[in-house]
């Protein structure tokens, strides 16, 4: 018995299913996979679990998530509860990446579920689980395994993204808008993502070839000079896990993306959209940094959010990703919203508060921590990214030499 809610198309869940298993993770034979979902998206689940058996799976493990399970916390456990986290979880999904297990998460949650709850419990909250995630979090930042994230049409979360239609038409609405972002509609999508990773590769391969010391980005309300790491690596579209698979961590993705040098940025820059962050809409962001660390934060919305997401850690106040996405991409000229990072971060290019992605190196898969850090690779309990590009937005390449490359003018590639 199908539970698909009437007003989505089965065909075009399915098709998203299959580039989930076969583009988003590359699943291999005989390889086990567990899958984070809410508990809304079974529908979307049990298509997944299908094509990844269909793939060779050994074992796919659901482990869903439920929003009312979540708010009866905030409405009614003991203070204590919000010190504390699922480690024996976290533990148990660390052995098995371990071992090569691949890894999946579908969202689709309501992402302003936690407003109306006490931001100090929610930042408590969060933080406990952001401690107790680092050994699940590691083989993913790391690229130990193949991994990927895919979105489901929540109906909370299309309300939000669809304020102003009828009950019984946003679902469909974000549905589509999210099948359009994830590029499942050709005849053949599979095919249609390897043109598209292709295409991503080649500005990596530009931009890797010019080896550039820094970006500045100049617009509205920025002049912000984003230092590299040494030995960084621009990469986009489908990257090779160090387990061997290729795979692409976000569908959509529309990003080519590095590791900022955690001491090396220097300027202003103001947000170019909201950020929807546990809850809460921070929007109107507006930061300085000297010697690569937020000195001034500022929002004309959720501040109270945005200083409790600074001081999470010494790391927070620091870069952990710079991305540079065109203002055409699909997702920007949708002109939606939709208060989800995974499709908000590809309209439009971004900065990343927080964690830096180790294979964002010259040969990263073989260095240490300590290696990543010497080179000015950031660690950090969060990485949380937010928007800076617009089609007001410059940004130039600057080399060892100080001379310039122009990379983008109006948010478009140059």
């Amino acid at each position: 018995m199908s539970l698909t809610p009437p007003s989505l198309s089965e065909e075009r869940l399915d098709r998203l299913a299959r580039v989930a298993v076969k583009v988003g993770l590359n699943l291999q034979e005989g390889q086990d996979l567990i899958l984070t979902a809410p508990i809304s998206a079974a529908p979307l689940v049990r298509r997944i679990a299908a094509h990844a058996y269909r793939a060779g799976a050994g074992l796919v493990t659901p482990v869903y998530g439920d929003e009312e399970v979540v708010l009866a916390r905030y409405q009614h456990a003991g203070d204590h509860s919000f010190d504390r986290a699922t480690g024996w979880l976290f533990d148990g999904m660390a052995q098995a990446y371990k071992a090569g297990t691949a890894r999946m998460a579908i969202v689709g949650d309501n992402p302003m579920l936690l407003s109306g709850q006490d931001p100090a419990k929610v930042a408590r909250a969060s933080r406990a689980n952001a401690m107790a995630y680092k050994p699940a979090q590691a083989p993913i930042v790391n690229f130990d395994i193949n991994w990927t994230i895919v979105a489901w049409p929540g109906m909370a979360w299309a309300q939000q993204v669809f304020p102003d239609l009828p009950p019984d038409e946003v679902q469909a609405a974000l549905a589509d808008a999210i099948f359009k972002a994830s590029r499942i509609d050709g005849d053949d999508p599979v095919a249609d993502w390897a043109a598209h990773s292709a295409r991503l590769a080649e500005r990596s391969a530009w931009l890797n070839g010019n080896r550039f010391a820094a970006l500045q980005f100049t617009g509205p309300g920025t002049d912000l000079t984003v230092g590299l790491a040494d030995g960084h690596e621009w990469h986009g579209g489908a990257s090779t896990a160090k387990n061997g698979a290729e795979c692409n961590a976000n569908i959509p993705t529309e990003e080519v993306f590095t590791t900022p040098h955690a001491l090396r940025v220097e300027g202003y820059v103001s947000a170019t959209k909201p950020l929807s962050h546990q809850g809460s809409l921070i929007d109107g962001i507006r930061v300085k940094f000297e010697g690569g660390k937020i000195v001034e934060a500022h929002a004309t919305k959720g501040e109270d959010v945005l200083q409790k997401l600074i001081e999470s850690d010494e790391g927070a106040r620091r870069l952990g990703e710079v991305a540079l996405v065109p203002h055409s991409s699909p997702i920007s000229q949708s002109g939606l919203l939709f208060y989800n990072t995974l499709f908000d971060e590809n309209a439009a290019s971004h900065i990343a508060l927080g964690q830096c992605y180790s294979k964002c190196f010259v040969g990263g898969a073989d260095l240490s921590e300590e290696q990543v850090k010497a080179r000015g690779g950031n660690s950090s309990i969060i990485h949380v990214d937010w928007m800076i590009g617009s089609g007001e937005v410059d940004v130039d390449g600057i080399n060892a030499d100080g001379s310039r490359v122009a990379v983008m003018r109006k948010g478009e590639w140059a």
